[in-house]
C-alpha cells in the first residue's frame, strides 16, 4: 500500500493520503486518546508514540505531532499503523457519537438569521472547505449571532499558527464581501 503524505500550513501537523475513501460522509476530529472511542483507526494511531491529534477527512488523515517529536521518526511508524488498519479491514469509525466530529452541528440561531445562516453555510461548503481540506483540516459552523460567525477550526487547521490570519483576512473578508451582515468571524473550541 503506497500511502502518500502533504505538509500542511501548521507544522505540528501532516497530511496523509491512502489513495483511498476514509470518510464517505463528513469528518470526524479526534483531539486527544479519550475522544477516540468509536474509531479503531484513531486508536491505532493514538497507539503510535508522539500522536496528539487524529482528524479524519474524506480520502485523508491529519495527524498532529506532540511538541519535541520529531516527523522523521514518527511518520514512519504513523505509515506503518495506517497500512497494518487498512490490511486488516477494521472499520475506520464504528459509530459517531454526539458532539464527537459531528459535521455542522450548530447553536440554536434566531429565527431571522436564517435566510443568512443559509448564505454562510453555502459560502463556507462551496469556498471554505475545498480549500481547508487541501490543506488537511476543516472548519464546521457553529452559529451567527449578533452579526458575529462562530466556527470550529479542525484537523491541522486546530492550533495552527496562520488559523488567526486565515480567519480574518480570510473567512472573514469573504463573508463580509457577500453578506454585509456579517461582523466579524470567531473561532470556537
Amino acid at each position: 500500500m503506497f500511502i502518500q503524505t502533504e505538509p500542511t500550513p501548521n507544522p505540528a501537523s501532516l497530511k496523509f493520503l491512502p489513495g483511498r475513501s476514509i470518510m464517505a460522509r463528513g469528518t470526524a476530529d479526534f483531539p486527544s486518546p479519550d475522544t477516540a472511542r468509536s474509531s479503531p483507526l484513531a486508536q491505532r494511531l493514538f497507539d503510535v508514540q508522539g500522536v496528539r491529534g487524529v482528524f479524519l477527512g474524506s480520502d485523508f488523515v491529519t495527524i498532529t505531532k506532540i511538541d519535541g517529536t520529531e516527523w522523521s521518526l514518527l511518520k514512519p511508524a504513523v505509515l506503518g499503523a495506517l497500512a497494518e488498519h487498512f490490511l486488516s479491514g477494521d472499520a475506520v469509525v464504528h459509530e459517531r457519537p454526539v458532539g464527537e466530529g459531528a459535521e455542522n452541528e450548530e447553536d440554536e440561531e434566531d429565527a431571522d438569521a436564517e435566510g443568512i445562516v443559509r448564505r454562510i453555510r453555502e459560502l463556507l461548503d462551496t469556498r471554505v472547505r475545498p480549500a481547508v481540506a487541501r490543506d488537511g483540516g476543516d472548519i464546521i459552523f457553529r452559529a451567527f449571532r449578533d452579526g458575529v460567525v462562530y466556527l470550529r477550526l479542525q484537523g491541522s487547521c486546530s492550533g495552527c499558527p496562520s488559523s488567526t490570519a486565515t480567519l480574518k483576512n480570510g473567512i472573514e473578508n469573504l463573508l463580509q464581501h457577500y453578506i454585509p451582515e456579517v461582523l466579524a468571524v470567531r473561532a470556537v473550541d
